[in-house]
């Protein structure tokens, strides 16, 4: 591992999206730090687990403050609760908040000074294209579209110190997440390329706005839906 190598951090780096970007950005030579409650997947020396509940704010400060300087911060951890008026799941709501906005405002609060500072560095979250709205799913929808007001305002403070802060919203992917019982009863919308999303195109993306040849784009919601966005 090379001490020269740009450092990542990656939440939920053990399974699905998370782990998918993780091992993308090892391909690509960068040094990644894993941020996940759940026990780490991947084995590589320049993977670097940090256990960590990310819905709760005092774990993330005691992280936070032992992160050596980051290059890039992708905020992938993330999951699924599903009601709709009347049978709204309103602990899962608040765990979703927790985990989708509050870890991503904690985190950014932490680490994108110091690349301000640096004067070069990016962010990325995990977003969906459920922010626009969708039956019940509206909690999670909420969390979602609060991810682009973050990365929209944080993009216009940072913009002139290097520092691009962008969106990246899937449609429904083959993850794990498809098969949680919490989601019962609220099945994927296959996008009109007739299949999921998979995780390493969502992480080929990323790992391109992490890129140097990005730095023009910020403050953006970029869709990978496979049409889904497309007018019918």
């Amino acid at each position: 591992m090379s001490s020269n190598a740009r450092h990542a951090v990656v939440t939920g780096a053990s399974s699905g999206i998370g782990r998918s970007i993780a091992e993308s950005l090892l391909a690509d030579g960068w040094r990644v730090s894993g941020l996940d409650v759940a026990q780490p997947s991947i084995v590589d020396p320049s993977f670097t687990h940090i256990a960590v509940n990310l819905a709760d704010g005092a774990d993330i400060a005691r992280v936070s403050t032992a992160l050596p300087n980051v290059d890039a911060l992708v905020h992938a951890a993330g999951v699924l609760r599903v009601g709709p008026l009347g049978q709204l799941d309103h602990a899962g709501g608040e765990l979703m908040w927790r985990l989708h906005v509050d870890a991503a405002t904690r985190l950014a609060d932490a680490i994108v000074p110091g690349m301000a500072q640096r004067g070069q560095g990016r962010v990325v979250f995990i977003g969906s294209r459920v922010a626009q709205g969708m039956a019940g799913r509206g909690q999670y929808a909420a969390t979602k579209a609060a991810l682009i007001a973050l990365a929209r305002s944080w993009a216009t403070e940072v913009a002139a110190q290097g520092v691009t802060v962008n969106v990246v919203s899937p449609a429904a992917t083959a993850t794990g997440m498809l098969i949680d019982p919490a989601r019962q009863g609220s099945a994927p919308r296959l996008p009109p390329i007739g299949r999921l999303i998979e995780p390493t195109e969502i992480a080929a993306l990323v790992g391109f706005l992490l890129s140097a040849p990005a730095a023009a784009i910020t403050g953006q919601d970029i869709a990978i839906c496979g049409g889904s966005s497309l007018a019918r």
